[in-house]
């Protein structure tokens, strides 16, 4: 099964979410490599962590570094984080001129309220007008180039305020690529259920350009089931991935009709988690990479018999050959455990979104909200 983003083919429909500081070049590196050893080849779309479009043309080192991709990862897929239809354009030419990515998402979905109550993330396609300018701004700065321009929202505000027809009927007639959907309000944050009737709606109402959906995905029956119910072209997979880079070797195999690989037992998760470990070192140096890794154990070891002690031990782990030792302590003959399965990551409780004064009194003002430019986490 393929996927055809303007001109990147894919040959599985399967979309690896931006998240913050998770999917750095270490992490997209392990999955590449967890996919090639479990189903012989890479196959789908893996993105970049979400930067800010004012943040990439001020080239602010942190930022440029976050664009780090693999020497052979390919296609090289970059989000932006944007409320300005000027910057929106000077950033996707430079990542054009530069020869930054080959591919640019837009991002809509944050639900932080830090974001959203200065317009920005999830707020912003409300302001249609905007938003349309943003898009077409995206677009035209990419004209004539093989590199595409998708865009990924949410429902909506709230259930009073759903905006997602709208967003992926502008999207699409400025010339977006694909739009995505997480299936979820800005006022639901990650908690509760996606509703996936959501995507089958947006998929009847955009019928130019491929509908991905977002939202609960933590299996490879999962995202078939999506598939499945709502119609959609593609998955994008965010916290279903956490501690389990192998779920896009599953994902790939099921799309291809092929048998699932047999997940890993403990011993083999540990040399994942060692492998993870160096790829961080690598990008961050050991410290700052060893402190990155210390979430990522948690959700790795989750279900698994390693102990309290063990467990405390590894969230304060501070060099490789710490982690070596600690690892070593693992009964590598434990098979994955049942436990293991279902939703990880944040969830969080739903609530009043966050909003500039007056945001709701016209979705037709189309001017560009102050100070919402700011870093962020995705959504």
């Amino acid at each position: 099964m393929t996927l055809r983003i303007g001109s990147l083919e894919l040959h599985s429909p399967v979309v690896l979410a931006p998240m913050a500081g998770v999917t750095n070049v270490a992490f997209r590196t392990l999955c590449r490599e967890q996919e090639i050893a479990r189903a012989g080849s890479t196959s789908g779309l893996y993105v970049c962590e979400m930067v800010t479009a004012r943040a990439l043309v001020e080239r602010q080192p942190a930022t440029m570094h976050m664009t780090t991709f693999g020497p052979t990862e390919t296609p090289r897929s970059l989000q932006l984080y944007t409320v300005d239809p000027d910057t929106t354009y000077a950033a996707a030419k430079m990542i054009v001129d530069d020869n930054l990515a080959d591919h640019i998402d837009m991002n809509f979905g944050c639900p932080v309220p830090k974001v959203t109550k200065k317009g920005g993330g999830a707020a912003l396609p409300y302001k249609r007008a905007l938003f349309r300018r943003i898009v077409a701004a995206a677009v035209k700065a990419t004209e004539g180039t093989s590199v595409p321009v998708t865009v990924k929202f949410r429902v909506g505000i709230d259930p009073e305020h759903h905006t997602h027809l709208d967003a992926g009927r502008i999207a699409a007639e400025e010339g977006a690529a694909a739009v995505a959907l997480h299936a979820r309000t800005a006022s639901q944050r990650y908690s509760g259920t996606a509703d996936w009737n959501e995507i089958a709606r947006l998929k009847e109402h955009v019928t130019d350009v491929p509908v991905l959906g977002n939202g609960d995905i933590f299996s490879a029956s999962d995202a078939v089931r999506m598939m499945d119910e709502t119609g959609c072209d593609g998955v994008v997979v965010g916290r279903g991935c956490l501690g389990r880079p192998w779920l896009f070797a599953e994902l790939s195999a099921r799309f291809a009709g092929r048998a699932e690989p047999t997940p890993p037992s403990l011993g083999e998760v540990a040399v994942i988690i060692r492998r993870h470990a160096e790829l961080l070192a690598d990008h961050h140096g050991e410290d700052k990479g060893l402190r990155e890794l210390r979430k990522h154990v948690a959700w790795y070891l989750r279900g698994f018999p390693a102990g309290s002690d063990l467990r405390v031990q590894m969230a304060l782990v501070k060099t490789l050959t710490e982690l070596d030792d600690l690892l070593g302590r693992l009964d590598p003959d434990v098979p994955f455990p049942k436990d293991a399965e279902g939703p990880r990551g944040r969830q969080g409780s739903p609530g009043a979104v966050s909003l500039p004064e007056g945001w709701l009194d016209d979705p037709e003002d189309d001017r560009v909200p102050v100070g919402a430019d700011l870093m962020h986490s995705g959504g």
